[in-house]
């Protein structure tokens, strides 16, 4: 798909998360919004993917270490065909299989259980060693959050996969600028990125996080080192209330912010 059609599909993904939010009463809608169009770009481009055989031992790998934004990664599912679309309703109902954070052993195309911070990556780097120590021709990608970078367990991740190296690897940081409760820059901010990946080993990549044409090529960037992606993004991407606001890390809108920014994310298809 060209990046015209990826932009479309991201909208239509924007406007169900929205409302599956809504409808649920909860979710991390904020960080949802950022990562939506990287997630789009994945699913829909780049990943080596079979939906009707979520298992097919030659797929490339996604983890979603930021586990707390699921239900955007079940709605690119759901787009994508590894689950019913219609599933999105029961996004947080009790015997739903669609829970806060992504679990394997219930939904088709995830690949590992995710939530705790910090263990996304070090998965994910288990993954692409593996696929070395093989031979498998898969490529693996995880996506953390800017403030999930102050968890240690990602650097000694890092480390290791310079050392064994693991150019199988691209790691994306949603670098939206805010965790739940604070700005990244008021708290134990590690930001900027590129400069420490680099003098660990790795390639690194800065784009806007929310533009097609920057998330394609460097998604789809190989040399011979694990590679980071530096995406820029804004939290609540997409909807002018909730854009760069750290209250809606982890916020439900009433009834007249869903008319607004249902109006928003319509208006644009």
């Amino acid at each position: 798909m060209q990046p015209n059609d990826l932009e479309h599909i991201a909208r239509q993904i924007r406007l169900r998360d929205l409302q599956a939010v809504f409808e649920a009463g909860a979710g991390h809608i904020g960080g949802e919004m950022s990562a939506i169009d990287v997630l789009t770009a994945l699913y829909f481009r780049v990943l080596r993917i079979w939906p009707d055989q979520p298992k097919h031992p030659e797929r490339d790998r996604f983890v979603l270490s930021k586990g707390h934004v699921a239900l955007a990664l079940y709605v690119t599912l759901a787009k994508r065909g590894f689950i019913p679309e219609a599933e999105i309703s029961t996004f947080l109902k009790p015997h739903s299989r669609l829970n806060g954070h992504p679990n394997c052993n219930k939904v088709p195309g995830v690949e590992t259980n995710t939530g705790p911070l910090g263990h996304g990556l070090p998965v994910a780097v288990g993954m692409a060693k593996a696929a070395k120590i093989t031979g498998a021709k898969y490529h693996t990608y995880v996506l953390t959050g800017d403030g999930e970078m102050q968890e240690g367990s990602n650097w000694e991740a890092i480390a290791s996969a310079a050392q064994f190296g693991l150019d199988n690897l691209t790691l994306i940081i949603d670098h939206n600028r805010f965790q739940q409760g604070a700005a990244l820059k008021d708290t134990n901010n590690l930001a900027p990125f590129a400069s420490k990946l680099q003098a660990f080993g790795w390639t690194v990549s800065e784009i806007n996080g929310n533009v097609m044409n920057e998330i394609v090529p460097a998604l789809e960037k190989r040399g011979n080192q694990p590679h980071c992606i530096v995406a820029h993004t804004n939290k609540g991407h997409g909807i002018s209330f909730m854009q760069d606001t750290v209250d809606w890390h982890h916020k439900v809108p009433n009834a007249e912010q869903f008319k607004i920014a249902l109006a928003e994310l319509s208006e644009t298809l």
